[in-house]
C-alpha cells in the first residue's frame, strides 16, 4: 500500500481518539474550560451514561461570537501562544484539540454569549461538519451540549462499559474537581435527577463533606505546608489513620489544581503513613501541590492525565513530610473502648464457628470452621494434600509439613476460599445468609459507591445485607452476611462495596461480591491463631473444590519438595 495522507475526516477521527475515550473524557475537557472561563458555577447532565446526552454549562465570560467558529478548528486556542507559555503551562486547557475532537464523534451544539452582549451564538455540528449557526438568545457563559457520542464509530462505542459504570467515572469526576475548586458550584444531574452538589462557598471543607459525607470530612486532618526554598506548597485534607479504605482509590492529587494519576504521589503518602495502618489497608487523601508551572510538564499524556516532574524525589519528599508532620501532630490516639451494644450483631458469632465434626488430627477443638461446599462433580478437583501443623510464620503463614516437604499457607487466602465456598454453597441451596443488627447502622456512601450500590443491589442482599434509604447518599444498614460475625458493619459495607467496584472490571457480578465479603471476613495477616484454630482452617481448605486458589486468583499456598531442601543443605 502507497504512503498517502489521510483524508481530513479519518485523520480527526483519529485524532479525537487520543483525547475522548470515553463520556468522563468529555466531560473533563468541558469542565476544565469552564473553569479556565472564570465561572463560578458548573452544571453537567447526563443521560444513559453520557452516551444519549451529555451536556456542561456554565456562567464564565464566553466566547466571542467570531471566534467560535475558530474553536472547532484542530490547534485553535487562547490559552498560548508561545515556546515560552508552553513551557509553564498555568490554565486547565491549552492543546486546541478539545473541541474538535468531541465534535468529530457526535452531535455538538454550543451557545454561548459575553456579559456586554444582548445576544449571544449558537454553532451545531454532526461528525465534526457544520449544520448550522447564527444568533440566540441565551444566558450568560457558555453551554455545550454533546449527543450521540462514538454514533459514527460503532466499534468505539462497544468498547464503553454499562451506563452505570460511565455514569459513576462522570460522578468521580465531577467530585475530584469540586474538591480542588470548592469557590465554584458544581452541580451533577443524573438522567434528570441531581446527584451531586457542591456548596461553591469556597471552604474546603465543605466541599469535602459534600464528596465523602459528614462522618469522613470529620475525620480529615489539614494538610499545609510549604517549602520556601524551592517554591512547592502542599494544602488538603489527609485522614486520620482510623479513616481507611480497602483500595487506592480514594486518595487525590492535584498539581496546580489539575488532577492527575500518580504512583508516585500514592506512594509518598503511603510512605507518611507506613506503621499507622493495618495491613491492606489504605488511607483517604485529598493534596493539591502547587509548584512553579516550570517544573512540571502537563503535556506528557494526550489526555493530560499524567504529568512528569522536573525533580521527582524533591516532590516525593515534600509531599511525604508535609502528610506526617500532620499525622504526628494531629492524628488522635486510638482509643480501646467496649463495643456499642446498639451496632453489635445479634447474635455475636466466633470468626471460627463451632462445626459438627472435630479436628481428625487434633482430637476436636472448639474452634471450627464451617463446613464447605461439596466439589463438584464436573470441575476436575486437584485436591490439597493432607498437611501437619507445625506452626505459624510471621502471624501470616502456616508452616506446615506434608508427605512431599514443607508448605507455606497464607491464612488469610485459605480463610477466603473457605468463605467463599460456604458463600456459594448457601447460594445455591436458597438458605439465608444474614445477621440482623441490633439497630440500625448509618452508613454515609460516595456517589462511586452509592452507585455501586445500586448496580449491585440484589447480589449485595442475596449474600445477606439488608439496607434502605436514609436521605442522599445515606442508608440505614439492618443485617450483614453472618460470615462477619463481630466488628463494625458500617465498615463491612463500605469495604465490600470498594472491593466489588475495582473487582467489577474484571468479573461477573455474582462471583465479585461472594469474593468480596469473603475477603472481608476472611481472618487478616497478623492474627495469632492457636494450633487447633490452624488445623481446622487447612482441615477446611482441603475439602474445598479449589484449595489452591483464593476467589481472587492468587495462591493459598507455597510448596518447598524436600528434594530442592535436601539439596539446598548438601544432602543430595
Amino acid at each position: 500500500m502507497p504512503i498517502k495522507v489521510l483524508p481530513s475526516d479519518l485523520a480527526a477521527k483519529i485524532a479525537a481518539g487520543e483525547v475522548v475515550e470515553r463520556p468522563a473524557s468529555v466531560v473533563k475537557e468541558l469542565v476544565e474550560n469552564s473553569i479556565d472561563a472564570g465561572a463560578g458555577q458548573i452544571t453537567v447532565e447526563i443521560k444513559a451514561g453520557g452516551v444519549e446526552l451529555l451536556k456542561v454549562s456554565d456562567d464564565g465570560h464566553g466566547i466571542p461570537a467570531d471566534e467560535v467558529p475558530v474553536a472547532f478548528q484542530r490547534h485553535a486556542t487562547s490559552k498560548i501562544d508561545s515556546q515560552e507559555q508552553l513551557d509553564a503551562i498555568a490554565t486547565m486547557g491549552f492543546r486546541g484539540e478539545a473541541l474538535p475532537s468531541i465534535a468529530a464523534v457526535s452531535r455538538t451544539v454550543l451557545a454561548t454569549r459575553q456579559p456586554l452582549e444582548s445576544a449571544g451564538f449558537r454553532m451545531e455540528l454532526l461528525w465534526g461538519e457544520e449544520v448550522s449557526s447564527g444568533s440566540q438568545g441565551c444566558p450568560q457563559g457558555t453551554t455545550v451540549e454533546v449527543s450521540d457520542l462514538f454514533g459514527n464509530l460503532p466499534a468505539r462505542r462497544k468498547f464503553l462499559r454499562s451506563s452505570s459504570a460511565e455514569t459513576s467515572r462522570v460522578q468521580e469526576l465531577v467530585s475530584r474537581y469540586a474538591l480542588v475548586f470548592p469557590a465554584v458550584r458544581f452541580q451533577l444531574v443524573v438522567d434528570g435527577r441531581t446527584s451531586f452538589t457542591s456548596p461553591g462557598n469556597g471552604v474546603p471543607r465543605e466541599a469535602l463533606l459534600a464528596v465523602y459525607g459528614p462522618q469522613a470530612a470529620t475525620a480529615m486532618l489539614e494538610v499545609h505546608a510549604e517549602d520556601e526554598a524551592n517554591g512547592y506548597q502542599v494544602d488538603g485534607f489527609a485522614g486520620a489513620p482510623s479513616l481507611t479504605r480497602a483500595n487506592r482509590t480514594y486518595m487525590t492529587f492535584f498539581v496546580n489544581r489539575r488532577w492527575v494519576q500518580s504512583r508516585m504521589l500514592s506512594f509518598a503518602v503511603e510512605e507518611a503513613y507506613m506503621g499507622l495502618l493495618q495491613v491492606k489497608r489504605y488511607p483517604l487523601a485529598s493534596l493539591n501541590i502547587s509548584m512553579p508551572y516550570e517544573d512540571v510538564d502537563v503535556n506528557a499524556h494526550p489526555a493530560k492525565r499524567e504529568v512528569r516532574f522536573k525533580d521527582e524525589s524533591r516532590v516525593f519528599s515534600t509531599v511525604q513530610r508535609a502528610v506526617r508532620m500532620v499525622l504526628v501532630a494531629e492524628s488522635p490516639v486510638p482509643m480501646l473502648t467496649s463495643p456499642n451494644p446498639e451496632y453489635a450483631a445479634a447474635p455475636a458469632t466466633s470468626f471460627f464457628p463451632r462445626s459438627a465434626f472435630g479436628g481428625a488430627r487434633s482430637g476436636g477443638s472448639a474452634l471450627e470452621y464451617p463446613a464447605s461446599a461439596p466439589p463438584d462433580a464436573a470441575v476436575p478437583r486437584r485436591p490439597a494434600p493432607p498437611l501437619k501443623v507445625v506452626g505459624q510464620l510471621k502471624l501470616t503463614y502456616i508452616v506446615a509439613e506434608g508427605a512431599e516437604g514443607m508448605f507455606l499457607v497464607d491464612q488469610h487466602a485459605a480463610h477466603e476460599r473457605v468463605l467463599f465456598d460456604r458463600i456459594c454453597q448457601k447460594i445455591a441451596q436458597r438458605e439465608s445468609q444474614s445477621q440482623p443488627l441490633l439497630g440500625p447502622v448509618p452508613v454515609e456512601l460516595s456517589p462511586a459507591q452509592t452507585d455501586t450500590l445500586k448496580t449491585n443491589r440484589e447480589a449485595l442482599e442475596n449474600y445477606g445485607f439488608q439496607f434502605e434509604p436514609f436521605g442522599d447518599g445515606s442508608y440505614l444498614l439492618r443485617a450483614v452476611p453472618a460470615i462477619f460475625g463481630e466488628g463494625d458493619p458500617a465498615r463491612a459495607l463500605l469495604d465490600v462495596l470498594d472491593m466489588t467496584a475495582f473487582e467489577g472490571l474484571v468479573r461477573q457480578k455474582e462471583d465479585v461480591t461472594a469474593a468480596s465479603i469473603a475477603c472481608h471476613g476472611a481472618i487478616r495477616a497478623g492474627k495469632s491463631l492457636t494450633e487447633p484454630e490452624m488445623v481446622a482452617l487447612l482441615e477446611q481448605l482441603e475439602a474445598t473444590p479449589n484449595p489452591h486458589t483464593c476467589p481472587h486468583g492468587r495462591p493459598t499456598m507455597v510448596h518447598f519438595s524436600s528434594f530442592h531442601m535436601e539439596r539446598e543443605f548438601g544432602r543430595r
